[in-house]
């Protein structure tokens, strides 16, 4: 499976304390704005998102079709595809894209230890 792009989307408390902590660390802004209440930061190929406000712990994202630029690449597997497979492996999905849809969509599952994943395809 081709899962995109990962982060690692942290729910912060303080956005600007959190910018400045990861400035320090050598990421800079690659998308969000403080107005939208999150970050995408960037340093080398890592990614992180941050979040204020919008849900409680942490997530692994995947985002189907962005490389780590969060530009489209041609080639990947469709939320969809990887919804079924995931299903084939008899992987419980907490949300579900569902096989009629088109377009963006996104996916939610746990992994043993009940760290969230979430798959989350923009186009």
């Amino acid at each position: 499976m081709k899962l995109g792009a990962l982060s690692i989307s942290l729910s912060v408390k303080d956005l600007t304390v959190s910018q400045d902590f990861y400035e320090n660390l050598g990421f800079a802004i690659l998308a969000g704005s403080h107005e939208s209440n999150y970050l995408i930061m960037k340093n080398e190929d890592s990614l992180i998102g941050l979040f204020q406000g919008m849900f409680e712990g942490n997530i692994i994202t995947f985002n189907p079709g962005w490389d780590t630029d969060g530009k489209n690449i041609e080639e990947f597997d469709d939320v969809r595809i990887i919804e079924n497979t995931l299903k084939q492996h008899n992987i419980i999905l907490d949300k579900e894209v569902g096989e009629t849809t088109s377009g963006p969509g996104s996916i939610l599952l746990k992994d043993p230890d009940g760290n969230v994943i979430m798959l989350d395809q923009h186009r």
